[in-house]
């Protein structure tokens, strides 16, 4: 059997970024295990039926269940992977590419007061500046053209700036991972295709506000097309999709499994072959192993290994703790007198900072972001107003359609009607607000009873963040003239969830196995406490909360590791 040199689980912004590190350090010999899909130029669905089976859906790891039941439970191994947990909701990522095939492309740095005493001192945010520089150009970050084209002009963003001063509050173009041509000072034409610096042919933007469904012209940066691609066609790594890593076990020197080893000699990573509609268990050995699998996947498969196996029982008793959603909360203001047009553009443009960066308060600091949504959905949201407050179009509709067949001139008029219709669009007049701040930072991760992972989450202890938010949302609805506000439905009486897109924590960094799960020396980075080659590089090493979009933090850390690992400084050009 082929011993590789590491295998990396997960394909975020942590799995890549080591995938393509690693890979280079030893070309063909590093195994990407994925367990989603991967996703070519316009393969993401629209349709309904599409959408439908567009959802992860697949029953408890371990033995595979003979019997055709595990058949007729409709296994998906679609992109959206939505967990439920007591007051809490999480929507997850999975395919080639992990979140960044779902994210709203923003890159930013939180400020320095961001790392406070939980954060070890080597990864203070003077360390991280290099990294950042690193990531941010490589990921291609830079904000929305600014060229005075009306094609590039996006409605929403300069309400939201206006809005912004008119709460005395300081608003930015947001720098986001979205390719507009690999000139930054003369954009390429809208819908124009080009190979990136990497040699994946990408669309420049084409504003059509699907980034978080899944970009079928391939104009986000999504690390398919960079980390992964360099990984894949350039270093020859072997990447498997539909394969979902199960178990990891420890080699003795005879390559044997055994618990009792601390990775000296190898581990052993089991894993479910999901292609085909016929899942098949098989395994693959090797010397090291990054677990990138975000902070859910990466802390229940380590829960299991170390309570359920036994396979890894030496990991810190803080695994699973210090879990954070990054404060996010989703609030919406609708049919106001200002346009804000949320079907246009990318899903963010602009930042709001209310006291993140400055007069920074730790209960209610946070950012407010613009959002949009895809022109499909708005096509919904406008079939859902109630027939009565439309009674009035489609009786001028049938009034005007009569006096057409009575002169004989039946389709002269419909285009007309047609546009007196639709103009009342609900959509095109309401706002989503897209927030994320500081929260305590103190949920747990840890399995049932059933070995099935759950989230405690102190709901009550951000409420002030929470409430803070909402009264933002009630100024905005003011100022708008917005006949209704309200949050995610999930979060109204009698549900009272709130929804995290940014889980965080669980297998956090510390210069010790009593303060973190992951090593914090620059040397050792991210390797498990109690393991030797075993790493984490994922959202779950981060303390806290970081307020600002996590990613471009993520990616910072996870360079490191690989940096760790490989002995290597990294540099932009991924060569």
């Amino acid at each position: 059997m082929k011993l590789y040199e590491a295998i990396i689980i997960g394909t975020g912004f942590g799995g890549s970024i080591n995938a393509c590190r690693l890979s280079k350090k030893w070309p063909g010999k590093v195994l990407v295990l994925e367990r989603g899909k991967e996703y070519p130029k316009g393969s993401f669905p629209r349709s309904p039926e599409g959408m439908s089976k567009n959802f992860w859906n697949i029953p408890e790891e371990g033995p595979i269940p003979r019997s055709s039941k595990f058949k007729r439970a409709g296994r998906q191994t679609g992109l959206f992977d939505i967990r439920n947990y007591p007051k809490l909701d999480v929507v997850l990522s999975a395919g080639l590419g992990g979140g960044s095939l779902i994210y709203a492309n923003v890159f930013l740095e939180p400020p320095d007061h961001i790392f406070d005493h939980r954060w070890p001192e080597t990864i203070k945010k003077k360390h991280l500046k290099p990294y950042y520089k690193i990531v941010k150009d490589i990921l291609g970050s830079r904000p929305i053209p600014d060229t005075g084209e009306d094609r590039r002009k996006v409605v929403r963003t300069e309400l939201y700036e206006h809005f912004a001063k008119h709460e005395s509050r300081v608003s930015k173009r947001a720098d986001i991972n979205v390719f507009f041509g690999n000139d930054f000072r003369k954009p390429t034409p809208i819908g124009v295709q080009e190979k990136n610096r990497f040699g994946a042919v990408q669309t420049s933007c084409t504003y059509c506000a699907e980034c978080d469904v899944g970009c079928n012209t391939h104009s986000k940066n999504t690390l398919d097309l960079n980390y992964l691609f360099v990984a894949r066609h350039s270093n020859k790594a072997e990447i498997k999709t539909e394969h979902l890593a199960t178990k990891i076990v420890p080699l003795n020197k005879k390559g044997e499994e055994d618990p009792s080893q601390s990775g000296e000699h190898g581990f052993r990573v089991h894993y479910l072959n999901l292609q085909n509609g016929n899942p098949s268990e098989s395994f693959a050995d090797t010397k090291r192993i990054v677990v990138s699998a975000g902070t859910l996947g990466s802390t229940e498969l380590l829960l299991k290994c170390k309570t359920k196996f036994k396979t890894l029982s030496k990991i810190s008793d803080k695994l699973g703790t210090q879990f954070s959603g990054n404060g996010d909360f989703l609030s919406f203001a609708a049919k106001g007198k200002k346009p804000a047009d949320p079907n246009y553009g990318p899903v963010i443009t602009q930042y709001t900072d209310y006291n993140l960066f400055s007069s920074f308060d730790s209960k209610k600091a946070f950012l407010l972001e613009d959002a949009s949504y895809p022109v499909f959905a708005s096509y919904f949201v406008s079939g859902a107003i109630p027939i009565i407050f439309k009674l009035k179009y489609v009786f001028h509709f049938i009034g005007e359609l009569f006096k057409s067949i009575i002169s004989g001139k039946i389709f002269g008029r419909v285009g007309f009607l047609l546009s007196e219709a639709l103009k009342g669009d609900l959509s095109y007049t309401s706002a989503v607000l897209l927030c994320m701040g500081i929260d305590s930072s103190d949920g747990k991760m840890y399995l049932d009873k059933k070995g099935n992972l759950q989230i405690q989450w102190p709901q009550k202890e951000n409420l002030t963040l929470y409430n803070t938010i909402m009264d933002v949302n009630k100024r905005f609805a003011k100022f708008t003239d917005a006949k209704t506000r309200f949050p995610m439905p999930t979060y109204s009486w009698p549900v009272r969830n709130n929804v995290t897109v940014h889980p965080l924590g669980g297998c956090v960094l510390g210069p010790s196995a009593n303060s973190g799960v992951c090593s914090s020396d620059p040397k050792t980075f991210g390797k498990v406490f109690g393991y030797e080659g075993l790493y984490v590089a994922d959202g779950s090493l981060l303390p806290t909360a970081v307020g600002a979009n996590p990613s471009m933090t993520i990616s910072a850390l996870s360079e490191m590791v690989a940096e760790g690992i490989t002995g290597k400084k990294p540099n932009a050009s991924l060569r």
